[in-house]
Formats: C-alpha cells, structure tokens, sequence
C-alpha cells in the first residue's frame, strides 16, 4: 500500500512536470523571437553606412584645430571638421557616441594609448582624444575586432573601417560603404581628406595601417 502511494504521488509529480513543459513551450513559440547577435550587427550596419554615405552632402571645411567642446556627446562647427569626425559623426547618428566610449577607455587605460599623445596631454583629453587616428585605431582593436590586412578588395565591406598612412606617418580614416566604384568595382569609402565627406574609390589609394569592425558598446 505505501508503495502504491508513492508511485501515485510520483506519477501526479510527472504529469504536472510535463503540462508545465507544455505550456511554458507553447508560451515560447507564441512569443516573437529575439533577434540574434549577427541580425542586429547587420541593422547597425546598415544604418551606420547610411549615415555616413548621407554626410556626403554636408559641406565641410577641413580643420585640425584644437577645439574645446561640451562633454559627452560635444562636436566642432558642424561646418569644419577632419577625417575623424566624419567616423565620429557617422557613429554619433546611429548612437553611439565615440567621444564618451573613447574617453572612458582612456580614462581606465591611457598607458594603452599611443605615446605620443600621452606626452602631449598628459592625461585623457575629452576634447581632443576621439579626434586622433592612433586612438581610435587603438580603441577599435580594444573594443571591437581588428580584421586582416588585406590586399583584396573583397576582404574590405561596408561598415568596416580603415585606417592609412599617406606618407611621412601622416595617419588617414574612411568608412567603406555599400556602393561600388563604376571603374573598379570595388566598395567606395567615406572619408575627408581635405575636401569636405566624399565617398571615393580610394581603398588601396595608400598603406592600409588598420581595419576594423565596431558596432559600439553591447553589440
């Protein structure tokens, strides 16, 4: 008899086990599926591309100076600006703000950073810090991938970032985009050079020095 009752009681036990499977299983398939990791880095580069092929149509005077702006989320006239700060505002637009992810990086590991502007600074500089090509170049490889260096166009797509040395250890910054050059088939790049935002054919235009992928904090 007591054995009888504890196989009842484990039988009731295995019943209610499982119309708790049922139903938590039928609430999961009902429920709408959360987007995966690689669907969302593909949204984020989309809109990241976008933005940047759409700061094409700003005008901009190119201008290194050294500007005090408000922290985060600060910008020189948006009438001026160097080839980081068309990353920087590209990023900016699908929110993710380089000045703020940059500076608190720097802030936790500035002997990371390249030398030469830890001389200069001597400590973290939220005005000035995001707007160097050897710093993003360090915070991209920290905080998101740093890709092969390539000498195929095809290992380069949009939303990745690439950094050059024109000559003389003069450091460059673009942002390959989705559209392709007419002559060379080749994604083109979002960059200021000199000229304002252009989106040109200019991949392999110098020495590539970097090539990343980042799709900001949480991503």
């Amino acid at each position: 008899m007591f054995r009888w009752r504890i196989s009842v009681a484990g039988l009731a036990a295995f019943t209610l086990a499982t119309v708790l499977a049922v139903v938590v299983s039928a609430q999961q398939a009902s429920a709408p599926p959360n987007p995966s990791s690689e669907a969302r880095q593909r949204e984020f580069t989309q809109r990241l591309v976008a933005a940047a092929i759409e700061r094409t149509h700003h005008v901009v005077r190119y201008d290194p100076a050294y500007v005090r702006i408000p922290y985060p989320g600060g910008d020189v006239p948006a009438d001026t600006g160097v080839c980081t700060d068309e990353i920087i505002r590209s990023y900016r637009s699908v929110g993710v703000d380089l000045q703020k992810e940059v500076h608190e990086d720097m802030v936790q590991n500035f002997d990371l950073y390249p030398r030469k502007w830890r001389w200069l600074s001597g400590g973290p500089d939220s005005n000035i810090d995001h707007r160097r090509v050897p710093n993003l170049m360090v915070f991209f490889a920290r905080k998101g991938q740093s890709l092969r260096l390539s000498p195929r166009a095809d290992d380069y797509a949009p939303g990745e970032i690439v950094t050059w040395d024109l000559g003389g250890n003069v450091p460059h910054v673009g942002l390959v985009v989705d559209q392709r050059s007419t002559q060379s088939g080749r994604y083109m790049v979002v960059h200021n050079i000199g000229q304002g935002p252009r989106m040109e054919d200019v991949l392999f235009n110098w020495k590539i020095t970097g090539h990343y992928q980042y799709f900001g904090p949480g991503l």
